[in-house]
């Protein structure tokens, strides 16, 4: 079945501002982040895995949002990326966690017309494959490749009826809603280690620590080391888009999986945290992956467990962050001097065996969500050139 095609342009709001590019440079710069406040939609908010990711933010003043009103995106926009990695799409949820947020320099956003398209549907035919490439083979190529608001306009869009367009985003919603709910049971789980490594391993309420004696403000037998006694960082490769073959090595950056490639650089399991972009956040990576270089990773877990060192180092970085430490661009030799205090490795150990069913959990919901995500992008291109009928 052959729908009707429209241009972007004709599905997009009556009200002013329905479809923008991100603020001018020198409209919205790093001087204008504050610690709360109106959140910025940047690339890392726009997942492969999901609709939106609503964390991982930085913030400008509620002032300074009221005078970016035009770049302003709301519930049910939908983004774009403009620069960077091109054909990167989300949509803000209804249920967000904020009521505005602002696109940065490197977005565009659309608000839908409701009474021409659903905006579900407009962000999965901007998932389609197809859509993706040919944002690419459109992209302006001098300098950094990147689209433009004349590009985004001039996009043809094939358009159902509403009805149909409900009932192809109802199909996909389902697949989309079974990988959230695990998603959110993969977080509690998380959330369950971390919480049981804090009372462990900061509050030091492990168990028979009231028969531990403490000396000099540590129990005996813990040390004070410094991290790279306990694992040593690297550097991540180089890996441009032009060079990679597709395949299931999952490339790992300093924002999690932003790829795959036919090759591997280091072996699985995996642990690697940004080197600069996303800084703070940690990665486990159960399979063999490639580490990009906007990333470190760990290449000597020096005989120590791999889940037990994830949740050591998460909390060493965020501690260094938290004290506001000088770790110029997380350089790994400044890394590798951070002071640490380091439990007995019969501790350790007995910690790694309530570890191993979570994530065996944690590996068991991420395979579930592959073949979720599987069947869902397959189903995808058949649903929007109505090869499958709903």
């Amino acid at each position: 079945m052959t729908w009707a095609s429209v241009k972007l342009e004709a599905i997009r709001d009556a009200s002013r501002h329905s479809l923008v590019g991100g603020p001018f440079g020198s409209d919205l710069t790093t001087r204008d982040y504050v610690d709360d406040g109106v959140p910025v939609v940047r690339g890392v908010n726009l997942p492969d895995d999901r609709q939106f990711h609503d964390d991982d933010f930085v913030f400008v003043s509620e002032e300074k949002a009221d005078t970016l009103a035009a770049n302003n995106a709301r519930p049910g926009d939908v983004v774009f990326t403009q620069r960077g990695t091109l054909g990167q799409v989300g949509l803000i949820p209804s249920e967000c966690r904020f009521p505005r947020y602002v696109i940065s320099q490197s977005q565009m956003k659309l608000t839908v017309d409701a009474g021409k398209a659903n905006a579900k549907f407009i962000f999965y035919f901007f998932r389609h494959p197809t859509t993706v490439q040919t944002i690419k083979n459109r992209a302006i190529t001098s300098g950094v490749p990147h689209i433009n608001l004349g590009i985004l306009r001039d996009f043809d869009i094939p358009l159902p009826p509403l009805p149909t367009q409900l009932r192809i985003v109802e199909a996909l919603s389902t697949y989309d809603d079974l990988i959230e709910s695990n998603r959110r049971r993969m977080v509690l789980l998380e959330e369950s280690a971390r919480l049981l490594y804090q009372e462990w391993f900061v509050r030091l309420r492990f168990p028979g620590h009231e028969h531990v004696r403490i000396v000099k403000g540590v129990p005996d037998g813990w040390k004070r080391l410094k991290l790279g006694d306990c694992l040593t960082l690297k550097r991540g490769h180089d890996l441009p888009e032009a060079n990679r073959v597709p395949g299931t090595i999952p490339i790992v950056s300093s924002s999690g999986i932003t790829g795959f490639h036919n090759m591997k650089k280091a072996s699985g399991p995996g642990l690697v945290t940004g080197r600069y972009g996303t800084l703070g956040n940690v990665y486990y990576v159960e399979e063999d992956y490639w580490p990009h270089n906007t990333a470190l990773y760990v290449c000597d877990f020096k005989g120590h467990s791999a889940r037990v060192l994830y949740l050591f180092l998460k909390h060493a970085l965020q501690n260094a962050h938290s004290n506001n430490a000088a770790v110029p661009g997380l350089n790994r030799n400044v890394l590798h001097t951070l002071p640490v205090l380091w439990p007995p490795a019969s501790l350790r150990d007995h910690f790694d065996v309530f570890l191993e069913y979570s994530f065996k959990q944690l590996a068991s919901f991420k395979r579930i969500n592959e073949k979720l995500a599987t069947a869902r992008d397959l189903l995808l291109p058949r649903l929007m050139n109505g090869e499958v009928l709903v």
